[in-house]
């Protein structure tokens, strides 16, 4: 199998969409696939447990991507070796009508994760960035006194609320949290065919929507939108990682081998040590138990 490296799939400079592979051949089948996942999230739970005694770094990670990229499962294979103490997931979908009595941000704040903790977005803050932009219409509800009409969601108010979204990331990162920012890669073909599938088995109906094919159609217009929003937010402290999302085992391997690797260089994570007077009447405690 070949071994993947965080190089090739963080993006670093400005990039083309349609140049990033939605597919990626590791050289190995399946099941060497999903062995590799398993020996890595297994590490990674480890490690987690670690981050949790630890309590000075919380870790974000934010998953992005067309309809039917595999964002649900990921998690809950990626994931599953966690203690569930550790994780939290969101979803998030459209604002209520209490979020939208606040900025576009405030519900995304109140989904941070605590320190020691991971916090797993699937859709993010970058909501407002992609499907507003292509609905530009949705920030007419959002009531923002300079937003009266759709001729105000022009270029200047997107250079805006771009600008929010890094000094949002910059803010947390210099806090404390570790934010990882994936970009599901899927080619329109395979939406084709896993659309497909929700329609041709029954235990797969109840995932598809009617709505899936309306933002079919604006394929070309998301792709212009993510494309932007990447270049614009990725940044050396929050950068973005193209995840090829074609074959789900390898995408899931993928991302999980990021987060390994990466969190495992902050050598200063470690279980705190106990206080010297509790290290040195360790045998005290211990007979105290033993003469119940």
């Amino acid at each position: 199998m070949k071994d993947i490296k965080i190089s090739d799939h963080k993006i670093t400079s400005k990039i083309k969409l349609s140049d990033l592979p939605s597919k990626l051949d590791l050289g190995a089948d399946k099941d060497t696939t999903e062995d590799a996942l398993r020996k890595v999230r297994r590490q990674l739970g480890k490690l987690q447990d670690t981050m949790y005694a630890h309590g000075k770094y919380s870790v974000l990670v934010c998953l992005q991507g067309m309809d039917t990229s595999g964002k649900d499962s990921l998690i809950r294979e990626v994931f599953k070796d966690f203690n569930a103490r550790g994780v939290e997931v969101m979803s998030f979908k459209v604002p209520t009508e209490l979020e939208l009595k606040h900025d576009y941000l405030w519900r995304h704040y109140l989904a941070l994760p605590a320190r020691g903790k991971f916090g797993v977005h699937n859709r993010t803050h970058y909501e407002n960035v992609l499907v507003t932009r292509v609905h530009p219409g949705y920030i007419l509800g959002e009531n923002i006194p300079t937003v009266t009409a759709i001729d105000d969601v022009n270029d200047s108010f997107w250079d805006a609320r771009f600008d929010q979204i890094n000094n949002f990331e910059k803010h947390l990162t210099e806090n404390g949290t570790l934010i990882f920012k994936f970009f599901m890669n899927l080619s329109k073909e395979e939406q084709k065919f896993r659309l497909l599938r929700r329609l041709d088995k029954k235990e797969k109906n109840w995932k598809f929507s009617a709505g899936d094919l309306k933002e079919r159609k604006l394929w070309d217009k998301y792709m212009d939108c993510y494309e932007d929003a990447i270049n614009r937010t990725s940044k050396e402290n929050t950068p973005w990682y193209n995840i090829p999302a074609d074959d789900k085992p390898t995408a899931r391997l993928i991302v999980a081998q990021i987060l390994y690797d990466t969190l495992k260089q902050y050598t200063d994570i470690k279980e705190p040590e106990l206080d010297d007077k509790t290290k040195a009447n360790l045998h005290l405690y211990k007979e105290q138990l033993n003469n119940e």
